[in-house]
């Protein structure tokens, strides 16, 4: 398993595991970004910048942060 962070950009990933508190897990639903679900990774900007996401059609933009809580098994 490996952090979104760590995906290359054009890869998609699987979620695997939210390391983080009831209210980030709740947070992280409300942007349909749950376990199980499959993400590509758009890009992510330099010096500690958002990851840009795309989930089932919708693009989602994640401070680095909150990118490194979320584990992927690479697909």
């Amino acid at each position: 398993m490996i952090t979104i962070n760590q995906l290359e950009n054009g890869e998609t990933g699987i979620i695997n595991e939210i390391r983080g508190g009831k209210v980030f897990i709740k947070r992280l639903e409300f942007l349909n970004l749950r376990k199980g679900k499959q993400v590509l990774k758009i890009s992510s900007a330099p010096f500690k910048g958002p990851v840009v996401l795309e989930v089932e059609g919708c693009q989602i933009a994640l401070g680095q942060g909150m990118a490194s809580k979320i584990m992927v098994e690479p697909a």
